[in-house]
């Protein structure tokens, strides 16, 4: 058996390595596929030599380099049943703040929170593309990642035009209250999807830490959309807002757009 070790620039969380994974899955000869996402490398366990792997993975456009190659006896690996049910609950936990942060969006008028919603929705996409797909063909794992791409495509642009159209009316404003208690409830639950993580880091390495590093951008879109209405209380403007709603519109767009590209 053979080792290939691979430098991915472009790959710090879990959609890259689901692009990865749907890329390779069509090539028998792979016999596992370890990611560090901390380091950015991809280790490839395969039967053969054969330029299809590096050939796919430059497709990717993720910055994708060949370091090494070498044989190894290694024939066991590490078994993910724990990551399984760890994720199914990061899954629970997204999902379930996703419905709280639209609804509260839209009866507060925030577009900020809806806007963090997808967000939390993209993210349970991510995770549940893996859980869903697993035992899956080829085929099926690429059904399930366009219907997750182009649902998140879809959404983000009706908000990104509704965002056009509050720009014109100075009036509408959020109400900054429910943006900043829904938001710091939205902190406190990827606060814990991060304690979870961290504390079964050191079981299974190579998808948890894919997930922490995840789960704490989400930290940072949160701590964003609570100082978006702090903004709009004391400029008394429904800017802050729109902007920080903008800004993450932009990154569901961006995240769907890698699925899609496979």
């Amino acid at each position: 058996m053979y080792k290939t070790v691979f430098k991915i620039a472009k790959m710090d969380c879990p959609s890259e390595e689901n692009l990865i994974r749907l890329k390779l899955n069509h090539i028998s000869g792979i016999v596992n596929l370890e990611f560090d996402l901390k380091d950015r490398k991809l280790t490839v366990f395969h039967n053969e030599k054969t330029d299809l792997i590096e050939k796919s993975i430059i497709e990717l456009k993720l910055g994708g380099k060949k370091i090494s190659t070498e044989q190894t006896n290694q024939i066991t690996f590490k078994k993910k049943s724990s990551q399984r049910k760890l994720l199914f609950t990061i899954l629970g936990i997204n999902f379930i703040f996703f419905l709280i942060e639209m609804t509260s969006g839209i009866i507060s008028k925030s577009i900020g929170l809806i806007a963090d919603s997808l967000d939390m929705l993209a993210d349970s996409f991510v995770y549940g593309i893996s859980l869903l797909a697993i035992g899956k063909s080829i085929l099926r794992k690429r059904f399930i990642a366009k219907v997750a791409g182009y649902f998140q495509i879809i959404l983000a642009f009706i908000g990104l035009v509704e965002v056009l159209r509050r720009f014109s009316e100075a009036t509408n404003y959020p109400n900054y209250t429910t943006m900043i208690i829904i938001s710091c409830f939205s902190l406190i639950a990827n606060g814990i999807c991060l304690y979870l993580l961290q504390k079964s880091k050191s079981k299974e390495e190579i998808h948890i830490k894919a997930s922490l590093i995840f789960t704490s951008n989400d930290v940072i879109i949160n701590l964003g959309v609570i100082s978006a209405g702090f903004l709009v209380y004391w400029l008394n403007s429904n800017k802050p807002d729109l902007i920080i709603g903008i800004i993450i519109f932009t990154l569901v767009i961006r995240g769907a757009i890698r699925i899609l590209k496979l």
